[in-house]
């Protein structure tokens, strides 16, 4: 079939506007306005049948910066992850941005500190640090923090009591902490040193910023939760993510990840890195509830 010039330059204009509005929605719309609450419900088995459900708030890759990411913005995360009624809340690294070529601005961490200072929850508010914030001033990112009154785990494990049951939340060092040249890193994570604390038989809920240390986590581990990926970031129809950080690529892109009955959920977080683009993949407050498998019929 012959085409016209005018039809082709009615199909070429109609495809430069379509791309022209994703690109728009890329940039200004989905980073920047949008908010979902992503709720996983998992029947785990190593929660036992005599545990309460555990709801865990997941907050990740806040990446602070002016205008995509300002502390009023964290304000208002802070405020509708409250609505959920978690009994803990987790925070997984990367309060730092990464974005200063597209002239953002740092919000100073005893501002974004402030905000998540609003976080409360019955079992408390706990975080662990992120590459990012290692690659920048890491005791500011510390001192933020503080003015939260958050603590900050680095491979540590303490034991909580959920309605009387006890459990433990371990929290690893970042993996890849400090640049070692040639494109490599070198960690501060400890994994056995940490599952080391673990005294006795109680479950274990293990946070970690990037995702890849999942393949060295035993079934002891009850459930591990990680950030980092931003769930791709971009996530396009039929090809997915294009560009995933992690040395495993779409293994650990995004959501419930089970291996050889392991457990993971990995957030898409709420910031940007890199570029102030999201697509497909809307910031996320992720809700994750834990609680026993139910019994084999016989």
């Amino acid at each position: 079939m012959r085409i016209s010039r005018r039809t082709f330059l009615r199909g070429g204009i109609a495809a430069a506007t379509g791309s022209f509005g994703l690109g728009g929605y890329a940039f200004a719309v989905e980073p920047h306005f949008r908010l979902i609450v992503q709720r996983w419900d998992l029947s785990l088995p190593g929660w036992p049948a005599n545990y309460p459900p555990l709801r865990i708030a997941v907050l990740t890759d806040i990446h602070a910066c002016e205008p995509w990411m300002p502390a009023r913005r964290i304000e208002r995360i802070v405020a509708r992850t409250m609505r959920l009624n978690p009994d803990i809340v987790l925070i997984l690294g990367d309060m730092v941005a990464s974005m200063a070529r597209f002239g953002t601005q740092p919000v100073p961490p005893a501002t974004w500190g402030r905000a998540l200072a609003g976080l409360k929850a019955p079992l408390g508010v706990h975080a662990v640090l992120g590459n990012h914030d290692w690659w920048s001033d890491v005791d500011a990112v510390l001192h933020g923090f503080d003015v939260a009154a958050i603590p900050v785990y680095e491979n540590t494990a303490v034991r909580l009591r959920h309605r009387g049951r006890p459990f433990w939340l371990a929290g690893l060092g970042d993996q890849i902490a400090y640049p070692s040249g040639g494109g490599g890193f070198r960690g501060l994570d400890d994994l056995p040193g940490t599952l080391a604390q673990v005294i006795n038989r109680a479950p274990v809920i293990l946070m970690a910023h990037e995702p890849d240390i999942f393949v060295d986590v035993p079934a002891r581990v009850t459930l591990t939760l990680a950030g980092h990926t931003h769930g791709g970031q971009v996530n396009l129809p039929l090809i997915g993510s294009p560009m995933v950080p992690s040395a495993y690529g779409q293994r650990f892109v995004y959501g419930h990840i089970v291996e050889d009955d392991r457990h993971m959920v990995v957030s898409a977080g709420l910031g940007c890195s890199v570029m102030p683009v999201r697509f497909g993949r809307p910031p996320e407050i992720t809700l994750v509830t834990v609680r026993a498998r139910p019994p084999v019929a016989v």
